[in-house]
């Protein structure tokens, strides 16, 4: 199991997560971040701000309320995983970016941070119990079914299930 898929999973049990559907903000909270829904541009979905004991997470109020949850999931990745990046500002602040380069997932921490998103929102064991309780007669009618259940979009579902071996083609999922 990855670092970001164990560190996903230490978060959810530090403050006894056991269903979904999982609150980033209200993990966030219990961390001592800040969450912030602010105007961005519209390739920016989010940022990770930590001043010394400060941190807060900024989301862009633009965007659809899924992808917000995924955002402040990713920061909280960056939070958990990573030391951040130096900026150069007049203060030791430290800014983690999720953005439209970001969201290709090319550089090594964006992709930490993206896996553990996924792992937060939709954990692994959560997503197969709930695989095995849902009646489904089509895959896209299990992918819209625990996306909605786990308040992420049906994209993000289906590289969930493509990436937990439990599909095994994405062209199986006709969305």
């Amino acid at each position: 199991m990855a670092k970001a898929d164990v560190e996903a999973v230490r978060l959810l049990e530090r403050f006894g997560v056991t269903e979904p559907k999982i609150d980033p903000a209200d993990l966030a909270q219990k961390l001592g971040v800040i969450v912030v829904q602010q105007k961005m541009t519209a390739d920016v979905s989010g940022m990770l701000l930590r001043r010394g004991e400060e941190k807060v997470i900024g989301v862009n109020d633009a965007h659809a309320p899924v992808r917000q949850r995924f955002t402040v999931a990713h920061e909280l990745g960056h939070l958990v995983l990573h030391r951040g990046r130096p900026l150069i500002l007049d203060t030791g602040t430290r800014v983690n970016f999720r953005d439209s380069v970001s969201s290709m997932a090319t550089d090594r921490e964006e992709m930490e941070a993206n896996r553990f998103a996924a792992a937060l929102l939709a954990p692994e064991t959560m997503v197969r119990r709930a695989v095995r309780e849902i009646q489904f007669t089509t895959a896209e009618g299990l992918v819209k079914e625990l996306a909605q259940r786990f308040g992420v979009s049906a994209t993000a579902m289906n590289y969930r299930l493509l990436n937990l071996g439990i599909i095994s083609d994405p062209g199986d999922l006709a969305i």
